[in-house]
């Protein structure tokens, strides 16, 4: 497993190998299987991501009540012509809350690269799909670009909200969905990587801080601002504007960052807004 972009990106630029083809031949090495598997493998989990927005069921609520059918809502607003924003962000906008009120609502999604960032990554790469006719093979590679950077981000940092806050999640998910998108626009791995600096840069110090200890409140909206973030980054990467902070650095601090964090506002349901009038009051009642 790689466990710095930096390395990926040098091997990159020596070997003419792309981003996304060391990821996968790495893949290939740790579980032992061929390339044709591998690549199997990762297409199955982005139809899977195609099959989590289809599925999406306006009419359906999680059973706490919270959440369900504001993507429908947002939709309709979409369509209204008041929106500000234009076709693609709307539907990173709309498609982000589709994934991650599935989740919320107990159908099947892809932990990308958790349950509670699970909206992130297929926003982004699905409406970016439907926007430029990308072939299910493009995105495939794209994907692996996203895991690369979740891997060393992992292997850095961390993943999970309870160890390192919503930064881990929301955060993680943003940096591997603008480095898949910036790869998809045809960057080298140096711009992929510099997308996801400045993608996780935004978000460092996110606390993790579920209302009565569930994946809806704030974590369905968040998935939407780490959508936008991870396209916002993509752009300004693709622009030529780079992260004065390398990749590897961002995820450090990001470690820190976590380390530093009270455990109140890492998924114990006690602080940040869990902890307001409002949130425990939603508490008590459920």
């Amino acid at each position: 497993m790689f466990e710095s972009v930096e390395i990926i990106c040098r091997e990159e630029a020596d070997t003419g190998v792309p981003f996304w083809k060391l990821v996968q031949l790495d893949d290939c090495k740790e579980r032992a299987i061929s390339e044709e598997a591998s690549f199997a493998a990762m297409q199955q989990m982005y139809q899977a991501m195609k099959e989590s927005a289809q599925n999406y069921d306006e009419k359906r609520k999680s059973n706490s009540g919270l959440v369900g059918g504001e993507a429908a809502v947002l939709r309709k607003y979409l369509d209204s012509g008041d929106a500000l924003v234009g076709a693609f962000t709307g539907r990173v906008m709309e498609l982000a809350l589709r994934v991650a009120e599935s989740n919320a609502c107990m159908k099947r999604i892809v932990a990308a690269p958790t349950a509670g960032s699970c909206g992130v990554v297929p926003a982004v790469f699905l409406a970016a799909q439907e926007t430029k006719g990308y072939s299910d093979e493009r995105m495939t590679e794209a994907l692996f670009v996203a895991a690369g950077v979740g891997s060393v981000i992992a292997a850095r940092a961390s993943l999970s909200g309870a160890e390192g806050g919503c930064q881990a999640e929301i955060g993680a998910a943003s940096a591997m969905a603008a480095a898949g998108l910036a790869y998809l626009q045809g960057a080298s791995g140096d711009i992929c990587a510099n997308a996801a600096a400045l993608a996780l840069k935004n978000l460092l110090g996110l606390a993790c801080d579920p209302v009565a200890g569930l994946v809806e409140i704030p974590c369905v909206k968040r998935n939407v601002c780490g959508a936008m973030n991870a396209v916002t980054s993509a752009e300004l990467a693709l622009a030529g504007i780079r992260s004065a902070i390398p990749a590897d650095e961002v995820f450090d601090a990001m470690s820190a960052i976590g380390k530093e964090m009270s455990y109140k506002i890492r998924e114990s349901g006690l602080g940040g807004i869990a902890a307001t009038p409002t949130g425990q009051k939603i508490k008590e009642q459920l």
